[in-house]
């Protein structure tokens, strides 16, 4: 009996672990492949950027300086002083933006905020286009066109490659540079390659503006753009991945504040798993659309540090089973998926990954997947519920 309930367990786990890890392998070797279509030929529509911001008067005048830079006549850039206790506001102004202040402490987080962004942008006059950037990002060069045209083009909401500016404050960092590329530029392009959509990712989003006053922004979520791209996708207006299109920000110097911000995120993602994969999945039946799959699919691949954890125990089981069980298929099974997992790990840092991490540095895998594996255990325990601004102010 116990022989019989080992084979499936350890089968089922690994056969459970091969379909995110397929899909990211697929994702990582799709990626490889160049050439995009051009936009050059479209029209630029007028556009607004809205950025929420609650305590940034530390660095929100370089995001504005990075902003107007890329403005039309036509354009506009508003500024959400959400909830303030410092000169937000006033820096904002000085610096050209249209300022609107929110204050209800009971009602925090940048979904609220948006909402009153959008509110008195339409009721101050709508552009076609409505951009979000965050407070602490740079944006790249052209990203607002390429981000707007493609947006109005398709009628679709539009997400920007949002990275991070290498880091290497802890000796962990470079495989945390690389995790965070990975999921936010690599495995999204791999996916457009075929035409599947991408996750909403939180800055650098464009939106039709017609389109984002069609769903409730004003939620407490903590990951809010998420669960935004999600239900967009259920209406039939997935987003698209524009890699062109560049947003920068960093991560945290202090490391509790990037701690905070990292538990927030994955805490965040896996209960959007959990919540929203299984209609996904239904609607992707009912309404035969390989859109809705294909955003499914992208879903439940978990952070790189949670797959390769369950790649390991996947593999570990199959071992048990077949020493103490005599069972070869869920030790063959897990151990080609971890080969595979491998190969695309290897690939990725091949193609991608040099500059952000050696070889030295990419050994280190195995610490830092060990050392989340608090934080997921975290997630079962004390789930994180509410939204938390990260610190990024000097000490």
């Amino acid at each position: 009996m116990f022989s019989l309930l080992l084979f499936c367990m350890s089968l089922a786990v690994a056969v459970a672990a091969a379909i995110p890890i397929f899909v990211f392998a697929a994702q990582i070797f799709l990626a490889i492949r160049t050439g995009e279509p051009s936009l050059h030929a479209l029209r630029r529509p007028s556009l607004a950027v809205i950025v929420p911001a609650h305590d940034e008067e530390q660095g929100i005048a370089s995001t504005l300086r990075s902003i107007a830079a890329q403005l039309e006549d036509r354009d506009r850039v508003v500024v959400v002083a959400d909830n303030c206790s410092d000169r937000t506001a006033e820096i904002a102004a000085a610096a050209g933006a249209e300022v609107t202040s929110r204050h209800d402490p009971a009602r925090r987080g940048k979904g609220f905020a948006l909402d009153h962004g959008l509110e008195f942008v339409v009721r101050t006059g709508a552009p076609e286009v409505v951009v979000i950037v965050d407070a602490d990002c740079q944006v790249g060069p052209g990203a607002l066109a390429r981000l707007a045209t493609l947006a109005v083009a398709t009628g679709r909401p539009v997400q920007s490659a949002y990275l991070m500016t290498p880091s290497r404050s802890g000796h962990l960092s470079p495989i945390r540079n690389l995790a965070w590329f990975t999921k936010n530029y690599v495995r999204p392009l791999g996916w457009s390659r075929l035409g599947l959509p991408t996750q909403l990712t939180g800055s650098g989003m464009a939106f039709p503006t017609p389109l984002l006053q069609s769903v409730k922004l004003a939620t407490d979520e903590i990951v809010e753009d998420l669960t935004l791209g999600l239900k967009l996708a259920l209406r039939g207006s997935a987003p698209l991945f524009c890699p062109d299109a560049v947003v920068t920000s960093q991560f945290p110097d202090d490391a509790g504040a990037e701690k905070s911000q990292r538990t927030r995120w994955e805490h965040g993602y896996l209960h959007s798993i959990v919540t929203h994969a299984p209609r996904l999945v239904y609607e992707s039946i009912r309404q035969r659309s390989l859109t809705l799959l294909g955003m499914t699919l992208d879903l439940i691949v978990p952070p790189l540090s949670l797959l390769m954890l369950v790649t390991i125990i996947s593999v570990m089981l199959g071992a048990l089973a077949l020493l103490g069980a005599g069972a070869v298929m869920p030790f063959a099974v897990s151990s080609a998926v971890a080969a595979v997992f491998a190969l695309a790990v290897l690939t990725l840092w091949s193609r991608f990954g040099r500059d952000l991490c050696s070889v030295e540095e990419l050994l280190k895998v195995p610490f830092y997947v060990f050392a989340k594996i608090p934080l997921y255990l975290k997630f079962i325990s004390d789930r994180q519920r509410a939204w938390v601004r990260t610190d990024r102010d000097p000490k």
